[in-house]
């Protein structure tokens, strides 16, 4: 077995990612509470990172912008590995990888819907019943968050949405602006043009 490579998730991945989720979590994955969110826009290709077992993607994490009432945190997840390379600890790695790029993005906080026994050591803690609520039914003892500003959880209250369905907010500093969808894609294109 090759040794397991991490990188940015491309466009290229695509087909072997929905392959990955499909194996993952079945034809019911549609019909999640974090599914919905997901449908609402785009995931941040960016944050989110694969694993290759040589040309073959074998474990992926994505990473999208959410908005919680007045405050924005990102959703983890999809999170899934192949069944040939679980209990190696592939998935931590990702998780890991995804919490640093969204500290480095600026984020203040990452929410998933997950196991706290699996994620606690990562960082992530329960969060107060129904303060976050999904849009379809979900357990909310699995309902987690990681703070990477401290203090982050009590900025999010109320129902979570895609970020791109709810206008853009100005925070009380320009530093902790988080722009989404167009606008980010804006920066992003403007970052790559070449210095004039």
């Amino acid at each position: 077995m090759n040794a397991i490579a991490y990188q940015a998730e491309s466009p290229a991945h695509d087909p072997e990612i929905e392959l990955i989720n499909e194996e993952a979590f079945g034809p019911g994955r549609h019909t999640r509470a974090a599914y919905k969110i997901r449908e609402g826009g785009p995931h941040e290709r960016h944050l989110s990172f694969v694993a290759l077992d040589g040309d073959r993607v074998v474990a992926t994490v994505r990473l999208t912008r959410v908005a919680v009432g007045q405050g924005r945190s990102l959703l983890l997840g999809p999170l899934a590995v192949r069944p040939s390379h679980k209990e190696r600890g592939i998935g931590r790695k990702l998780v890991r990888m995804a919490l640093e790029a969204a500290a480095a993005d600026g984020a203040h906080s990452v929410i998933l819907v997950g196991d706290e026994p699996y994620y606690g050591p990562l960082g992530f803690r329960r969060i107060p019943y129904k303060q976050i609520v999904m849009p379809r039914p979900v357990d909310y003892d699995r309902l987690l968050i990681h703070e990477i500003k401290d203090g982050a959880l009590a900025d999010l209250n109320g129902d979570m949405v895609h970020a791109d369905l709810v206008p853009s907010i100005e925070p009380a500093s320009p530093a902790l602006a988080i722009p989404h969808g167009a606008e980010r894609q804006q920066e992003q294109a403007e970052a790559q043009e070449p210095a004039k």
